[in-house]
């Protein structure tokens, strides 16, 4: 597989607080992989220094042997955590995956027949097309994630990164929206996501980055989903079970 994301030596942070340092890490053309670690281990930080929102403090930062700051528009597709949105914000679904077409838009302000009918297409592809006219706090929050996804793919991106995606979903949405994401990487989407959920990366992800401020370990979750991995990742001591073939992550049970 060709490289598709490098950090070479990347360091960042904000201000006088340094986030991770000398961070070297490729992520490759079609692979589908997930970045876990505890909150305020930097993982949003990393994820904002590879799509070129954050400026790195030192270090290159490519996308298929390109400086992520002259990439064109479209080429990575980003979903936002969900609560991080401003739901009383007035759009409708269709609106809201309009919005993926700003980028590449012309000064006239209003959508064509053609791209209301790829919004449609697309929709219908994940789901929703039955919710395009409904305010996007109306719908579930399966459909409000897809949505967002829906914004995301509507051109036709090459890296597609998404924040905490299942984070605050059930349990049946978190499966679905893991069996999209796999149905896209088949696809030939590159696919990165950061996630708490360690049981959904067992499940679902073919690779995974343990990270607290450093690359702890990276590889398939049979491979590095060990006590002493999750540990240094976590600093508290986790359970790896495994019945079936299936994996289970959990906290070691506190003795009285």
């Amino acid at each position: 597989m060709q490289p598709l994301i490098e950090l070479d030596d990347v360091s960042a942070g904000y201000k006088n607080n340094p986030v991770f340092a000398h961070l070297c890490l490729t992520i490759h053309e079609g692979q589908f992989a997930g970045i876990v670690g505890p909150t305020g281990s930097g993982k949003t930080t990393l994820l904002n220094t590879m799509l070129g929102t954050h400026k790195a403090h030192g270090g290159k930062v490519r996308l298929a042997g390109h400086s992520i700051e002259r990439i064109p528009p479209g080429t990575i597709g980003y979903v936002p955590q969900l609560e991080t949105v401003d739901w009383t914000f007035p759009v409708t679904v269709e609106q809201v995956i309009l919005m993926g077409l700003y980028s590449n838009r012309s000064l006239w302000p209003w959508p064509t027949a053609k791209e209301r009918q790829q919004v449609a297409d697309l929709a219908e592809q994940l789901g929703i097309g039955e919710c395009l006219s409904h305010h996007i706090r109306d719908i579930s929050g399966g459909q409000q994630q897809r949505a967002f996804l829906a914004r995301a793919l509507i051109n036709n991106p090459r890296l597609l990164v998404l924040d905490e995606p299942t984070s605050g979903v059930d349990i049946k949405t978190q499966h679905d929206v893991m069996h999209l994401l796999n149905d896209l990487n088949r696809q030939g989407i590159t696919i990165i996501i950061t996630t708490h959920d360690l049981n959904a990366v067992a499940a679902h992800l073919p690779w995974v980055v343990c990270f607290n401020r450093a690359l702890v370990a990276e590889g398939r979750p049979r491979e590095i989903f060990t006590r002493e991995t999750l540990t240094q990742t976590y600093g508290g001591e986790l359970v790896v079970l495994e019945q079936d073939g299936h994996f289970l992550v959990a906290h070691k049970p506190i003795t009285l």
